[in-house]
């Protein structure tokens, strides 16, 4: 049964990180918060759930900068911010299936190095290397600015007021940051396959090829995967473990998560957001201000249609979605798999394009780090394409009937075919399967076509931020801040939490925490 509330400070809607980042970080600044949650378990698409023993996750599943502190990772600052860690395990090579054969690669400059010298030649790794070189002090620029000194607008030098002297030498290069990495790539990189991983990395962080992926992000992230001492993470209990710890810190600052609450309405009185409406009926206002983790589109589609000006909405409603994910969750028999790394990226045909439909896939076993995952002698594999699979292809079907079950076997089939070029007999080593598409998504998530956010590229000026026309109502969310991966949600609630509150109060939190 959902809990009784009258009236809260804020109302957070939805239980994404995004959301949840928001929330605790508001809690900690004081406010009464209440989250609620369509789905019957936090964390939006990092969620897990359990079946027959193993426990799969539809989250992340390329984790790094949790388990270390300083951290330049917000989702990292915000756990640090509300009193919480999650305990990860390490690893140092991942796989990857290419059209230039099939490479075990290793994080940390050094190894990549070696495999580009086996695979390209020394001239090729001595390119890569010189990129690297230049690369190295606009990565410490990216990472001069702490996301979490972010606030709307211009009032981020109230922030960082008296640490001008730290971020003085690298404004010139924060500045030349501010587009997309793609052009910055090519004016430095020529070998073929170093500018196709390029490609590869942007998408798999961003869901965007190079020329629409943020360059400070990738700054940022080269800045950690190619270090010497990098690696990669797991953390223990997956993308569900975080969604948890997130919860924890909500509710130890005294915030409320209520799951099972379907938000079909955001009330608004004159020009202020002023509370919420419930599928059950039940009416909760907010005493400061409504924020809203769905979707653009979604949330669109929960307020007034006369509540807005006309061209915002319009110019909102139009904005181009990231196509969907397929996705496998499978239980499998496979004692005698620990010789595989734990993830594995597949890419068909470079000539196609990244963003291609069915041109990549991503594979994870994180059984194969934490055993406890799966019953004993198993293994536990989640695999998705990764925003190249079309709604389109799947807006006419009806969930269950006949062409939809067929269209599922045939677009999934790609899984299948991948894992058997490393598990040959693993039609027979499957015990349980589950098979997804933008339509399971769409109903689980409660997200537009099943999208897992916008496609708003770095190469097209700001994102629109969290603020709205209506006063008292926020977004956080893939909808706020460059890109569709963890740093950017977690730094989209945090955002939209110190909306919330003076710069001052954010200026101590971040000293407290020692990112300032």
């Amino acid at each position: 049964m959902p809990q009784s509330h009258e009236s809260v400070d804020l109302i957070v809607i939805g239980s994404g990180l995004g959301g949840l980042c928001c929330g605790a970080l508001a809690a900690r600044y004081g406010l009464d918060v209440l989250v609620l949650e369509a789905h019957d378990r936090p964390g939006g698409a990092a969620h897990g759930f359990e079946r027959r023993g193993f426990h799969f996750e539809s989250g992340p599943s390329l984790w790094s900068g949790l388990g270390r502190w300083p951290s330049t990772n917000p989702l990292a600052q915000v756990l640090r911010a509300i009193g919480e860690e999650v305990p990860v395990l390490t690893y140092r090579e991942w796989g990857v299936l290419l059209p230039e054969g099939q490479l075990q690669i290793g994080v940390g400059n050094t190894d990549f190095l070696k495999t580009v010298t086996a695979l390209r030649g020394p001239a090729a790794a001595q390119e890569w290397q010189d990129f690297m070189n230049w690369l190295a002090p606009y990565s410490a620029a990216a990472n001069a600015l702490p996301l979490l000194a972010l606030r709307p607008g211009l009032s981020l030098f109230n922030t960082l007021a008296g640490s001008a002297g730290k971020l003085l030498p690298h404004l010139g290069r924060m500045a030349a940051l501010g587009g997309a990495f793609g052009p910055i790539a090519r004016r430095h990189l020529s070998d073929p396959f170093l500018l196709n991983w390029v490609e590869l990395l942007c998408f798999l962080i961003s869901g965007l090829p190079a020329d629409q992926t943020s360059a400070a992000a990738m700054a940022t992230l080269f800045g950690e995967w190619f270090e010497p001492d990098a690696c990669l993470e797991y953390p223990i209990g997956g993308s569900a473990a975080i969604a948890e710890a997130l919860v924890r810190g909500l509710q130890k600052q005294g915030g409320t998560l209520q799951v099972r609450s379907r938000v079909t309405e955001i009330l608004v009185e004159g020009d202020r957001a002023c509370g919420v409406r419930c599928a059950d009926g039940q009416t909760i206002h907010a005493r400061r201000a409504v924020v809203s983790n769905a979707s653009i589109w979604d949330t669109l589609n929960l307020l007034p249609s006369d509540s807005l000006p006309t061209r915002w909405r319009e110019q909102r409603q139009q904005t181009p979605a990231c196509h969907g994910f397929l996705h496998l969750h499978l239980g499998l028999r496979g004692d005698d798999l620990q010789h595989l790394p734990l993830h594995h990226v597949w890419v068909g045909n470079w000539q196609r394009g990244i963003t291609a439909e069915r041109n990549m896939v991503v594979l994870s076993m994180p059984s194969l780090l934490q055993p406890d995952l799966a019953p004993a002698g198993h293994q536990v594999l989640h695999g998705y394409t990764p925003a190249n699979e079309p709604w389109e292809l799947w807006r006419d079907l009806e969930p269950g009937s006949a062409a939809y079950e067929a269209q599922k076997r045939d677009r999934c089939q790609i899984f299948w075919d991948v894992l058997e070029q490393l598990i040959p007999d693993v039609r027979d080593r499957a015990v349980i399967s589950l098979e997804g598409t933008p339509r399971t998504q769409a109903h689980y998530l409660n997200t537009f076509q099943g999208s897992y956010g916008p496609a708003i590229g770095a190469n097209q000026g700001l994102f629109p931020g969290c603020q709205t026309p209506i006063a008292n109502l926020l977004l956080c969310g893939a909808s706020v801040f460059p890109g569709i991966g963890v740093p950017p949600v977690a730094t989209s609630g945090a955002l939209a939490a110190h909306a919330l509150v003076p710069a001052s109060q954010q200026k101590k939190m971040l000293k407290e925490i020692g990112i300032l």
